[in-house]
């Protein structure tokens, strides 16, 4: 890249560290803009939202979800298709129920996640239950609810699951997660479609399996899943895994095991900072071709590509730090509010809420740290930004597997969750307070 072209770029990796130009970064985001120098959500001004409801501060946008979703609807429009929301990545009431009601189905790993999906209008129809450890109690809670799949995980899971459901007088829906052992090419803590993840049946005994779950009186055999990782960024694995799961279709009819569905499960990769992602659309082009020769509905589990880039943590600079060796900007979020840097090293942006602020004063690399207790409490390495004391910065991306992953480590309340919609914005859960934070716990008095 040229002197001129490096100048004019977004994003610039530097030997002293990463700048981002703000203003022509959030063009590549939804709903994300510089009004009148001030970054704003939709309609609404993130310093009025600061000045409103204090920081840290997560905010989401509506109108991002909803086209997020729509984006996946409307490119699998040609064939009969159900896109069921991972709820892990952000479970917050108010995301589901704008889900629900644009039609979403929802992909959950808990009782938990049911007790909130169901709470938020879901149809129990729609609801996929996955997950390698499910209790016998939560088998039971899916059941009654009336679930449309459970997507089971190991052979023991198909014992447990039919004796449950013999114990209701019911048929539990099942499909087979199978572990296609195909590389995604991602990090190796949300890669889940290799044979030393421990997620899925192996892809060599998964006709066993098929085999056995046709013995059980109680279960329904409706489909097959496969899951291969998170945040993939390329299509060619899933449309190695999807060539691996039609041999398995293929088998399985020999065998006389008809399907109703093929569940391709989620992991469409979202751009942070410069990340080439495919698009939905380009998805969904890879991928018709074969689905339609099929002739199977087909089920989706989209989480982060929903949600990420709804969503920002807003953070205000509280102590500026220089040292000989590098700078150090203490802001009012920590790893407990946002883990993803500290968890999985991931690099997401940040931009200041003013850029006006970047200009005039002098550059320097930072690094955009907490104030909890540990050398890995970091939210950002080596940015190159204009800073002062008091300023806000806005973290992007931050819409999945932020709050959800959040935790009150070093006794620190959970920031507020805000949705925007247009120039309207409401509080979907309110801030932690200190006393929240003990009020399950008692002194212990028999002495």
């Amino acid at each position: 890249m040229s002197i001129t072209d490096l100048s004019q770029a977004t994003v610039q990796h530097t030997s002293n560290g990463l700048r981002i130009h703000p203003e022509s970064f959030v063009k590549k985001l939804p709903t994300l803009s510089y009004q009148q120098g001030l970054l704003a959500i939709e309609e609404v001004s993130t310093q009025q939202l600061v000045q409103q409801y204090g920081t840290p501060l997560y905010v989401y946008s509506k109108k991002a979800v909803l086209d997020a979703y729509q984006a996946y609807t409307d490119s699998f429009a040609e064939i009969d298709h159900q896109i069921c929301y991972a709820v892990k990545a952000n479970s917050n009431l108010a995301v589901l129920k704008v889900l629900a009601e644009a039609g979403a189905g929802f992909d959950l790993v808990s009782s938990g996640e049911l007790a909130r999906v169901l709470a938020a209008g879901a149809d129990p129809s729609k609801i996929v239950f996955s997950g390698v450890g499910k209790t016998v109690a939560e088998m039971k809670a899916a059941l009654q609810a009336g679930i449309g799949c459970f997507n089971v995980e190991s052979l023991s899971e198909l014992d447990t699951l039919n004796a449950v459901a013999a114990e209701l007088q019911v048929k539990a829906p099942i499909s087979i997660r199978v572990n296609p052992d195909v590389d995604a090419k991602t990090h190796p803590y949300i890669s889940t479609g290799l044979k030393d993840n421990k997620f899925g049946i192996s892809h060599d005994v998964a006709i066993k399996a098929y085999k056995h779950a046709d013995s059980l009186e109680h279960l329904d055999i409706v489909g097959i899943d496969c899951h291969i990782g998170s945040q993939l960024t390329e299509i060619d694995p899933f449309v190695a895994a999807l060539d691996k799961v039609c041999e398995l279709i293929e088998s399985l009819k020999q065998e006389g095991i008809e399907l109703e569905h093929v569940d391709l499960g989620g992991g469409l990769g979202v751009i942070y900072i410069d990340e080439e992602v495919a698009e939905v659309s380009e998805f969904a082009n890879a991928l018709l071709p074969k689905l339609k020769q099929l002739g199977l509905k087909v089920f989706f589990e989209p989480g982060r590509s929903i949600v990420a880039n709804a969503g920002v943590l807003l953070t205000k600079v509280e102590v500026l730090k220089p040292t000989e060796h590098k700078n150090f900007a203490i802001v009012d979020a920590a790893m407990n509010d946002l883990i993803r840097p500290a968890l999985y090293q991931a690099e997401m942006a940040v931009i200041p809420m003013s850029s006006e602020s970047q200009e005039g004063s002098e550059e320097q690399s930072w690094d955009i740290v907490g104030a909890v207790c540990e050398t890995g409490d970091f939210l950002a390495k080596k940015r190159l930004l204009s800073l002062a004391v008091g300023d806000i910065l806005a973290i992007t991306g931050a819409g999945a597997y932020g709050f959800v992953m959040s935790s009150n480590y070093n006794s620190r309340p959970r920031p507020a969750e805000i949705m925007v919609s247009g120039d309207k914005h409401q509080v979907v859960r309110k801030r932690e307070t200190v006393e929240q934070l003990f009020e399950g716990e008692s002194f212990f008095e028999l002495d």
